[in-house]
């Protein structure tokens, strides 16, 4: 007659599987960590793109805050590289003042539509202001997009002067 084998025997084959199992695992790990061409994670390279955001947030709206010209009707900020697509409500035959400033690296193009709402305009990303006066006989629609290489972020305002 064959004996099974015992509880005891079992339980502990059992406990070192698991051991065995588990410095496996938690060895892998613990070596990716501690190697020098271990990269940075996404969740790092994404708290990193955060905080540089708003950083050039500040400064964008830091540098719009000293051109505020009468009532503001509309203000934003984007990532230039994204652009401000937007078609604010502008009472016909009122004088308005669009002021975009950008904030990293490259230069962004102001398009208004209809053509006869303003000029077109380059917008660098140096940090500085630039200006438009901005007549509304129609609708009208304001594109500001971020050339190739654009990177930061891009504030604009509209006051009813």
């Amino acid at each position: 007659m064959t004996s099974l084998p015992s509880r005891a025997f079992l339980t502990a084959c059992a406990v070192t599987t698991s051991a065995l199992l588990l410095a496996s695992c938690t060895s892998d790990s613990t070596d990716a960590k501690a190697s020098p061409s271990h990269t940075p994670t996404a969740t790092a390279t994404a708290k990193s793109t955060a905080a540089s955001e708003k950083k050039l947030t500040e400064q964008v709206e830091a540098a719009l805050a000293g051109f505020h010209n009468g009532s503001m009707v509309e203000s934003g900020v984007e990532r230039v590289s994204e652009g401000i697509h937007t078609e604010p409500l502008l009472k016909k035959g009122e004088t308005y003042r669009l002021n975009l400033a950008c904030a990293g690296t490259g230069s962004a193009q102001l398009l208004l539509t209809p053509a006869s709402a303003g000029d077109k305009a380059t917008v660098p990303c140096d940090g500085s202001v630039v200006q438009q006066r901005l007549t509304a006989d129609k609708p009208v629609r304001i594109d500001v997009n971020g050339n190739a290489t654009a990177t930061g972020m891009i504030a604009w305002q509209i006051d009813k002067v």
